[in-house]
């Protein structure tokens, strides 16, 4: 039998509905706002997986062309298996708020899946899937730890808003996703323009309480539907195996844990720990897995006692000091911009390529076909971290880091009437020790401004940690990787000097209080500012001459009407232009025109070409035009590429003209001025007031 439930959020009907649909799954909810549906489904297989030490989550998100009536635009004509980028961002979004929910020693294979069936263009359903997540959680019997809710929070007019509409995302300076608990904040995704820490700070709590609602509707749909929770077995320690491996290994990983340099670090950890092994598998033969769990505990107790008991971190830097930076541009003579950014262990190589409109990005989305003249792309190769394994395309974790790092610096772009190129900024990490996206950040700042793009102002980003024991709290500044490993928060902060362009935060504990994250928020000030400083010893704005291997671009808009002039019949004019010029001339149906050449010349050429055919003439304006048709009555002079206006015999001559003629024949080059250019385009010329202009009067 159907449950449906209802609650108000952001002024409109959230619905949750239950038992109608896909009912052998384990968890299955029907989520509707507006007319956007979402089915989210949970199933946890029985058996439980062996020999892992994480929990075995995993989450799908699905669009589904035909929600939005749309045909998929792919030869095929259906979803391909290869996820989107939204898809593939959506399904972190719901992960990370739900996996720190589930029991630390929770083993059975679980999967999430959530399937956009109806979309109305207004509401994205991106929320909506994370509440659906955590909604087919509770009515299952997997011993989830929930409820958790989330609302898009954005800031319009002045004015703190719940679930604004996608058309007012544009005009909105925040716009961020807010995941939470009833006490606590666990995830918040999102970004702004230049946006104060107090009113990001504002905008998170605001988020928090108005998803109050969405928790209690929840609830009452596992009270009145959900299953009995299933028992998960406790995993059997042997306690003198643990005794033993804490009296072996805890000296040897204290004493390892002080080396600063990241891979000697290692490389001693892992021989404690293969040492470790091989010694009581001699007595324990069966307990292998057992012993490098607790290997691995005591790792954690020592990193997390040095800082909560000892107050110091591991390469001793104080809680909220960042590591040292060294920062070059020009690093690539045939790029047309590049950056190298160091910051201690992790290390990042910006690139900027200048491309025409014919290099936007084309995508295919539920809200239509889009077009992206700004693209980063973030690269992790295994030698980063000094492993060797395969490689593949780009994953979850590397489309995520890209997307964190293109809202930073989108923010700080300049429109396509100031720059009329399409950008692409890649990244490629070089070396990795925490926080590679906020290193992506700062790397394509200072690559941008090498490239001479007209950048709003430099962007830098800051990695923050936090550990917590009972009421002791540190929040540490640009964390390393094992402090991120070990730690119980990742808050990743970009911005300029003025505010926040971008965040990201995911909490390992049960939630984030007001006060905790205002801390963290004001010490990431202190550090972005520090790092902006560090970037400014190097290059303080955008470089004022582009690199001579950069095409050049032109922007100007013209009179839609004029469209068809420029491409002519067939596209000949168009293609006549570019032919003769070399240069690429990209039209859009607003009149916005966008020229792009090798070299400068090449570009003014193209330019001047289309200035001549799309002027308009102006009354009272002298031109020097061409007889192109001669009539009884008058001649015809184009007086620019494919305008032209009569001259009447009446005023060819200050003297009576009997036959046109006399005057004027086809070819002749003859100047004319603008009398009247009427309504419908018409315009009349004199060869007499021209005369008379230029003190030629008989």
């Amino acid at each position: 039998m159907a449950l449906r439930l209802k609650t108000e959020v952001g002024g409109r009907t959230l619905t949750l509905e239950t038992g109608r649909i896909a009912k052998q799954a384990g968890g299955a909810v029907l989520v509707q706002y507006g007319d956007t549906v979402v089915l989210v489904t949970s199933v946890a297989a029985r058996r439980i997986v062996e020999g892992i030490d994480f929990v075995p989550l995993t989450v799908e998100y699905m669009e589904k062309g035909y929600s939005a009536g749309r045909i998929p635009g792919n030869y095929f004509r259906r979803e391909m298996g290869r996820p989107s980028e939204k898809e593939t961002l959506t399904a972190r979004i719901i992960d990370r708020p739900i996996r720190p929910l589930f029991p630390k020693d929770y083993r059975h294979e679980t999967q999430i899946i959530a399937t956009v069936l109806s979309m109305d263009k207004e509401n994205d359903p991106d929320v909506l899937a994370l509440i659906g997540a955590s909604a087919s959680l509770e009515l299952s019997d997997m011993p989830f730890q929930g409820p958790v809710a989330a609302v898009r929070v954005g800031k319009i007019s002045g004015e703190l808003r719940i679930n604004p509409p996608i058309d007012q995302w544009n005009s909105s300076t925040i716009n961020l996703i807010v995941a939470g608990t009833e006490d606590a904040v666990v995830m918040v995704e999102g970004g702004g323009k230049n946006v104060k820490e107090s009113e990001m700070l504002e905008a998170i709590f605001f988020g928090h309480n108005e998803m109050q609602p969405i928790l209690k509707v929840q609830r009452e749909l596992r009270e009145a539907a959900g299953k009995p929770k299933r028992e998960i077995a406790q995993p059997e320690r042997d306690e003198t195996l643990t005794s033993e491996v804490e009296k072996i290994a805890l000296p040897q990983i204290r004493e390892a844990i002080g080396v600063s340099e990241k891979l000697e670090r290692e490389a001693r950890l892992a021989k404690i720990k293969e040492d470790l092994v091989t010694r009581l598998t001699e007595t324990w033969e069966d307990k292998k897995t057992e012993i490098e769990q607790g290997f691995h505990k005591l790792e954690r107790r020592v990193i997390r006692d040095l800082a909560l008991k000892e107050g110091k971190r591991i390469d001793g830097r104080g809680f909220d000091e960042v590591r040292n930076i060294s920062c070059e541009i020009g690093l690539l003579p045939r790029v047309h911009g590049s950056s190298l950014f160091t910051r201690g262990e992790t290390q990042a190589i910006g690139t900027v390529t200048l491309g025409s409109a014919g290099d936007e990005q084309r995508m295919e989305t539920l809200n239509g076909d889009i077009t992206r003249a700004f693209m980063l792309h973030y690269n992790f190769p295994p030698y980063c971290v000094g492993e060797a394994r395969r490689m593949m395309g780009p994953g979850r974790r590397e489309i995520g880091h890209g997307a964190l790092a293109t809202r930073a610096l989108e923010k700080i772009l300049p429109s396509p009437e100031e720059f009329a190129y399409t950008i692409r900024i890649v990244s490629e990490i070089t070396e990795s020790n925490g926080s590679s996206s906020m290193a992506t950040v700062c790397a394509g700042s200072l690559a941008l401004m090498d490239a001479g793009v007209p950048v709003k102002a430099p962007v830098a980003g800051i990695a923050m940690g936090l550990m917590k024991e009972g009421d002791t709290v540190i929040v540490l500044s640009d964390i390393l990787g094992d402090e991120d490993h070990m730690g119980d928060m990742d808050f990743k902060v970009a911005g300029t000097r003025e505010g926040i362009c971008a965040l990201q935060m995911d909490i390992k504990i049960d939630g984030l209080t007001k006060d905790v994250l205002e801390k963290a928020l004001e010490q990431a000030s202190k550090g972005r500012l520090s790092i902006l400083d560090s970037m400014a010893e190097t290059i303080k704005g955008p470089n004022s001459e582009m690199s001579p291997h950069a095409p050049k671009a032109f922007a100007l808009k013209i009179n839609p009407g004029k469209i068809r002039d420029i491409i002519g019949p067939g596209g000949k004019i168009i293609r006549g232009i570019q032919l003769e010029t070399g240069a690429r001339i990209d039209v859009d149906d607003t009149g916005s025109v966008k020229i792009m050449g090798d070299t400068e010349e090449s570009a003014k050429q193209a330019l001047k070409m289309v200035e001549d055919i799309v002027q308009e003439a102006e009354v009272g304006a002298m031109y020097d035009g061409t007889v192109r048709k001669i009539m009884d009555f008058g001649a015809f002079v184009e007086i620019f590429p494919g305008t032209d206006g009569l001259v009447h015999i009446s005023q060819l001559d200050f003297k009576p003209v009997h036959k046109v003629t006399d005057i004027l024949k086809e070819g002749d080059k003859v100047r004319v001025k603008v009398l009247e250019v009427n309504r419908d385009g018409k315009i009349r010329l004199s060869r007499k007031a021209a005369l008379a202009a230029e003190g030629k009067k008989n």
